[in-house]
């Protein structure tokens, strides 16, 4: 749960405006997630751009080996 609220915080503080952020512990065990932004700021990019943005959110833990498999899903809102 720790690594999940870890996720959170730094997609939070990337999008402070996101409608939504979810983050999903895809195996109970860590190193596995699955995460959700909807955000205005993914108003008129590339979903490639979207997705690079997250990734810029979670670059310490995709680098400190506490993300081993990321599934991301961004949207703007309706």
């Amino acid at each position: 749960m720790e690594c999940v609220n870890r996720l959170q915080t730094l997609l939070g503080e990337a999008f402070p405006d996101a409608q939504a952020v979810d983050v999903v512990d895809r195996t109970g065990g860590g190193g596995h997630f699955h995460v959700t932004v909807v955000s205005t700021r993914f108003e008129g990019i590339s979903l490639l751009e979207q997705h690079r943005l997250v990734n810029e959110a979670l670059a310490d833990p995709l680098r400190d080996g506490t993300i081993h498999e990321l599934r991301i899903t961004t949207r703007r809102p309706a």
